[in-house]
């Protein structure tokens, strides 16, 4: 797939801006007018998120691969690179609606808030939770620390997931554009273009 380019020239400081979205592995494209995409069988995930759950633009190990029928197999998140012991945060405003062990494994999970009925569900796994059960969370607010996950992920990492209801949906497209960018923009000088008087 190949990035597209924006060019805007600001003629008064003689600088261009460039700017150059990067593609992430598994993120999909934006839809027109700039959102995110719509959900498969469902509508469009609101780019709610202020803050990626850890690190600043992780590498995204296995991306969100839906199931074709709701038992089949697929990926239901997303893994990103962490190591154990990063700092896991609340990607958005939200509540803890669970704060635990499943299967052996740390979970938090944080209802987003002003996100429809049933509300946006966003999972953190395996997690050593620092928060409890019906605690209000703000964005970027540190929800636990990564736990060591075995063979999941070689180095580590974050299972990151996004439900509404039972419907299992793509947890980078609650990320902005802004967010998915890999750098920011850069200015760049112009020549020959005049400056106005």
């Amino acid at each position: 797939m190949r990035a597209k380019r924006r060019v805007r020239v600001c003629a008064g400081l003689g600088l261009l801006a460039l700017l150059v979205p990067a593609s992430l592995p598994g993120a999909e494209p934006a839809a027109a007018g700039g959102g995110p995409p719509p959900s498969p069988g469902g509508p469009a995930v609101p780019a709610v998120a202020r803050v990626w759950p850890v690190g600043a633009r992780p590498a995204v190990l296995r991306p969100w691969e839906p199931p074709p029928a709701p038992y089949g197999r697929g990926h239901r998140g997303a893994d990103l690179a962490a190591p154990p012991g990063a700092p896991v945060r609340a990607v958005a405003p939200g509540r803890v609606s669970f704060a635990g062990r499943v299967a052996g494994r740390g979970v938090v999970s944080v209802e987003l808030t002003g996100t429809g009925e049933p509300p946006l569900r966003t999972t953190y796994e395996p997690v050593r939770a620092s928060v409890e059960k019906g605690r209000e969370v703000t964005a970027g607010e540190v929800l636990g620390t990564v736990e060591a996950a075995g063979a999941h992920c070689p180095g580590g990492c974050l299972h990151w997931g996004l439900r509404r209801g039972d419907a299992y949906l793509d947890p980078l497209s609650l990320l902005p554009p802004w967010l998915l960018r890999r750098g920011p923009s850069r200015l760049l000088p112009v020549l020959g273009v005049p400056l106005p008087p």
